[in-house]
């Protein structure tokens, strides 16, 4: 463990760690008072749907753009911008509840600002970490920021919970607004050096170059095949899954406990990725995702909570274990001047499926019952992924060495995806 935690140790990586862990804590408090802050002004879900839409429509919407700046700019500047941007935002929502507010817009303002930001700020993050760390240590930094994130879910609610019943909102939202500037103030300490980048060409070019670099790789093209139907899952088990836990006996009682220890799962499967190294990392992390449909079936045999508490915990786990394998190999796999745009893509193609499983899990549970839906979204999203981990591409992709880095070894899926007959 003190090798794994050797990742602190170096100057650049320990400031950024510090503020994004701070920042994180920020979070974890606002989630449950912003929802709480909403509904105490009209107790309507469509207010809240709105507020949430307001953040989720910009995020989508601006994440192919925020990564092409983040490959054009030098990306600590696009995430203290950003960070800054929050920071506004969740003082506009801090002056709201002070003052008393009745009304919807501060709140859908907010939100939007938020996601917007956080359209930039995602995709410049993971190009940012690889000029943090040394290669070494990269898997161990990714695996570091998700027990922070992991560890503020876990903690954060409940503290806002006890905060909300005690009538003190507003101040949560101040402390998450200074959180987002101590990450601010650490990205601006660090001392890293720019990345060379090909000649300044038209945002437009850049933009379709964004697309290339995903497109002239097969293992990268199916992979997000693979992955945007398998987060079809988890409307499954978000929305499905209180439906089915909810006609038990003490089901809203279970089902809380069952998403905190699915928040304990995150923040093992996050530890676990400091020692995992799977020599195919891509073909591990496909089947190593297969935890999640695996939830779905349990779902829908209604087992005994013992039972549903320990696969949430398993696919929490394998989500963030896949997650961090993932984001490691995308790191290594492509150059850093490219990163960011192709982050983009990823975040872009992973949530826009999300929304199209909220919306149609609804009819497709009234249409063939909750239990047959939950099996047909299991097949859905798992098919694809056991498939995917078996695709010569895929399974070329290898494990990269202390002193390996994008620039400086060949692109095995590329090579695979050229002996095959594709253009390059």
């Amino acid at each position: 463990m003190r090798s794994r935690l050797g990742a602190l140790a170096e100057p650049n990586f320990r400031l950024l760690w510090i503020g994004q862990t701070i920042s994180a804590g920020g979070d974890g408090l606002t989630g449950v008072a912003l929802t709480f802050a909403v509904l105490a002004i009209s107790g309507s879900a469509t207010d809240l749907g709105l507020v949430f839409a307001a953040f989720l429509i910009p995020r989508v919407g601006f994440l192919l753009i925020g990564g092409v700046w983040a490959d054009r700019l030098p990306r600590r500047y696009v995430m203290i911008c950003s960070d800054l941007v929050r920071a506004g935002a969740q003082l506009i929502v801090a002056a709201a509840i002070f003052g008393g507010s009745h009304e919807i817009w501060p709140f859908v303002l907010a939100a939007a600002l938020s996601g917007a930001a956080s359209a930039f700020f995602t995709p410049a993050m993971v190009g940012l970490i690889p000029q943090t760390i040394s290669p070494d240590h990269l898997q161990d930094a990714n695996s570091l920021l998700g027990v922070s994130a992991w560890a503020a879910r876990l903690g954060g609610p409940a503290i806002a919970g006890v905060a909300v019943a005690a009538g003190v909102v507003g101040p949560l939202f101040v402390i998450d607004a200074a959180s987002f500037l101590v990450g601010a103030l650490m990205l601006s300490r660090l001392t890293i050096g720019s990345v060379s980048s090909p000649a300044r060409q038209p945002f437009v070019d850049d933009f379709k170059d964004g697309w290339r670099q995903v497109t002239d790789r097969r293992w990268l093209v199916v992979s997000l095949g693979a992955f945007a139907l398998a987060n079809l899952a988890f409307a499954g088990i978000f929305i499905l899954g209180p439906v089915m836990v909810s006609a038990r006996q003490n089901g809203a009682a279970e089902w809380g406990v069952i998403m905190s220890i699915y928040a304990l799962g995150g923040l093992v499967g996050a530890a676990a990725a400091m020692r995992v190294r799977p020599a195919r990392p891509l073909s591990a992390a496909f089947l190593i995702f297969l935890g999640v449909p695996s939830m779905l079936v349990l779902l829908s045999a209604s087992p005994p909570f013992a039972v549903l508490a320990a696969g949430g915990f398993i696919a929490s786990a394998a989500t963030v274990l896949t997650d961090t394998i993932w984001h490691t190999t995308l790191q290594q796999q492509i150059a850093s001047e490219h990163l960011s745009r192709v982050s983009s893509v990823d975040w872009t193609v992973s949530m826009i499926m999300a929304p199209v499983g909220n919306v149609a899990v609804g009819p497709l549970a009234s249409a063939l019952g909750t239990s047959a839906a939950l099996i047909v979204l299991a097949v859905v999203a798992g098919v694809p992924l056991a498939v995917v981990a078996f695709v010569p591409s895929v399974r070329a992709i290898r494990g990269r060495g202390p002193s390996s880095s994008a620039a400086e070894e060949p692109d095995l899926g590329n090579a695979v995806l050229d002996s095959e007959g594709a253009s390059p």
